[in-house]
């Protein structure tokens, strides 16, 4: 009868609590993310509800924004959405982060990330693999987004490589915003605080920037914190790269931002998520 002695020396090591990490390469980290980012999207299919909300939420702000401020702001609801569809994508594509943070504390809470630890995975492996997963919502709901705002009038008058481009800028910098928001999920106690904290700070971000209404319109102090808003700057960006408009200055504002945000809220996510478990 064979025993524990009887296994071959080639057996592969047990991972025991305390043990250091296995220093992984960087073609194991990103497997093993992509592998994360897959988890991330099977859990629609066992909430398709979270899809549904990912097109409503789109929706209703172009309806209710078109429709209800378009005539005041700009005169018609048809000129108002060739103005407002681009801030409309920009704000969508923070709000969406949310749910990064709420993916995060829910695992935290449940333990999940625990079992995560007996793994010889790199730490930050989960934490990059749930920012890709959401890269898959941000890309529905932005469809999502330009699908009712051409059925509402809206006009593409640039090329098409354009759009791409500004599918292109707004993936880069809501990765790199993410960061942010992992922070928030790992810091929160629990999913709920989650959006008490996220709406907190992406309301003044958001709408304290030329998204909805032009910065002329605001007054001159507002003026100086709109100019330089990240919000703003990407907003300028997609009219650019959707309806025409300088587009070179926003678009390096905009991904200087995101580096910025990455530099900052990502190693300080994964240092809370050290001392955390």
């Amino acid at each position: 009868m064979s025993t524990i002695r009887d296994l071959p020396d080639t057996a592969a090591p047990t991972v025991r609590a305390g043990d250091p990490p296995r220093r992984v390469t960087p073609a194991q980290w990103a497997g093993q993310s992509v592998t994360m980012a897959w988890r991330s999207i099977v859990q629609i299919k066992h909430n398709p509800s979270e899809l549904l909300d990912l097109s409503i939420q789109p929706i209703m702000f172009v309806l209710l924004f078109t429709f209800v401020f378009g005539g005041a702001i700009s005169g018609s609801a048809d000129d108002y959405l060739q103005f407002a569809l681009g801030g409309l994508i920009a704000q969508n594509a923070l709000f969406l982060t949310i749910y990064t943070a709420t993916g995060l504390a829910t695992d935290l809470q449940k333990g999940t990330f625990d079992r995560f630890r007996s793994l010889p995975i790199a730490r930050s492996a989960p934490l990059t693999g749930r920012i890709l997963g959401d890269v898959l919502r941000q890309l529905w709901s932005l469809v999502v987004l330009l699908a009712i705002g051409v059925v509402l009038g809206f006009r593409i008058t640039t090329s098409p490589l354009a759009v791409v481009a500004a599918f292109g800028l707004l993936v880069a910098f809501s990765v790199a915003f993410s960061w942010t928001s992992v922070l928030l999920g790992v810091l929160a106690r629990d999913p709920e605080k989650v959006q008490i904290y996220g709406f907190t700070v992406l309301f003044p971000l958001t709408f304290a920037s030329n998204a909805f209404a032009p910065t002329r319109t605001m007054p001159g102090w507002l003026q100086a914190w709109v100019s330089i808003n990240p919000v703003s700057r990407m907003a300028d960006a997609l009219r650019g790269l959707l309806v025409g408009g300088p587009v070179a200055a926003n678009a390096v504002a905009t991904l200087l931002w995101g580096v910025a945000f990455a530099a900052v809220f990502g190693p300080l996510a994964v240092w809370a998520l050290r001392t955390r478990v």
